[in-house]
């Protein structure tokens, strides 16, 4: 049996590139073209090639996001684009639109088409279906169940992949014109506002029946799946998904490397013990900003899954310094600063290759060799003595 894959989000080169190097085994990427998240910064053509290089150096691989529902305008280059992806070499498109899905099958290219989660998969007949298609994986819809995904994977008909972690959409698997109605952004074409976040007063006719000093939303908690990893792995899915091609490469590195540990142990050990599953939570919420919830695994949401008033999303400023390089000989570390921080301080390391560990900064210097009391200017480049684990690529973040 295949070892699960472990799929990653990236909206950017840097980003995609870290999640690799903190354990996953495949990204997921938007192309500049045909992709839902056109906030993302997104790929060109180039910055394709050179990530499947890069993954290919490191025994991962690359999927792109085809998953627009495109209008009749939508589709000019269409079938120049998924000849230029085969011959960079991903390996797999993730698509919404059946024609796009035929189109990659008539013109008989090598990587695989993956039906993406907005067709709402949920039985065994819809894997069935794609099947017959020609399809090579189903990405069932977040609406499922447990006991549903269960007896789908027993049928074995396709791959099957499932969404572990990240944002859930309000509306039936994305399918949501309340962005488009209230900002004429499509978000079945790439430009949803999160119209669903925002605040409103909720009127019964004209009576306000919302609290004016609390108003009204109706988002729902991010998803997060630790508890269900074990179970996944024995019924055989074949991918867990994180989502958030928007999310920072902290939260990537954070995220990633959490469930890259934990499910390593299930396979080392047979199963999740307590201990790992607690401290997996532990790592995953220093990178949270958003509530979470079990999504549909534990059946139909309630309203404890749902965040009607409470909608804290404050950004996070653990993440203080990356590691650019270390000397062995001097024993210097080179950091570039990401958030304010003041050295002479306890702070924590995690990375690639490092669990998460207490370290000591002391006296901190910059370009110059001049002292710094306050490191307060983001990317600027500094350099410390170094006593503790360290690796390029690792971060450095404030102990809560």
């Amino acid at each position: 049996m295949n070892k699960i894959e472990l799929l990653a989000p990236a909206g950017n080169l840097e980003k995609a590139k870290i999640a690799i190097l903190y354990g996953a085994d495949a990204v997921y990427i938007g192309g500049k073209q045909f992709s839902l998240r056109s906030r993302a910064s997104n790929f060109s053509l180039g910055e394709i090639k050179e990530l499947v290089d890069f993954a290919n150096a490191h025994h991962s691989h690359v999927h792109v996001t085809v998953n627009m529902l495109p209008h009749e305008d939508d589709l000019d280059g269409l079938e120049e684009y998924l000849k230029k992806l085969d011959e960079i070499g991903i390996h797999a498109i993730i698509v919404a639109s059946p024609s796009i899905m035929m189109l990659a099958k008539r013109l008989n290219v090598s990587y695989q088409v993956h039906v993406s989660t907005q067709h709402s998969s949920t039985n065994s007949k819809a894997v069935s279906f794609w099947k017959e298609k020609g399809m090579d994986r189903v990405v069932l819809a977040r609406e499922c169940q447990m006991e549903q995904i269960e007896e789908i994977c027993k049928k074995n008909i396709l791959p099957i992949e499932v969404f572990i972690h990240g944002g859930m959409c309000i509306s039936y698997s994305g399918r949501c014109v309340l962005s488009n109605h209230m900002t004429l952004r499509d978000a079945n074409r790439g430009g949803c506002a999160q119209s669903c976040r925002w605040k409103y007063h909720l009127m019964d006719s004209n009576r306000e029946v919302s609290d004016p000093h609390n108003l009204f939303s109706m988002s729902s908690k991010d998803l997060q799946a630790v508890d269900f990893i074990e179970s996944f792995i024995k019924m055989g899915v074949a991918s867990l998904k994180i989502e958030g091609r928007m999310k920072s490469s902290y939260y990537l590195a954070t995220v990633v490397s959490s469930y890259r540990r934990l499910i390593d142990s299930i396979y080392e050990n047979g199963y999740a013990s307590k201990d790992i599953i607690e401290q997996t939570k532990r790592e995953i919420a220093k990178a949270e900003n958003r509530m979470t919830g079990p999504g549909f695994y534990k059946g139909i949401p309630d309203e404890k899954v749902q965040l009607y008033q409470d909608h804290d999303e404050t950004v996070t400023q653990e993440y203080v310094a990356y590691v650019l390089d270390y000397d062995t000989d001097s024993n210097f570390a080179t950091l570039q600063v990401k958030n304010h921080f003041v050295p002479e301080g306890t702070f924590e390391i995690f990375g690639p290759h490092i669990v998460s560990t207490k370290v000591y900064i002391g006296s901190v210097y910059d370009d110059k060799d001049q002292l710094v009391d306050i490191c307060n200017k983001p990317m600027q480049i500094v350099k410390t003595k170094w006593s503790g684990p360290i690796e390029k690529y690792a971060m450095i973040r404030k102990i809560r």
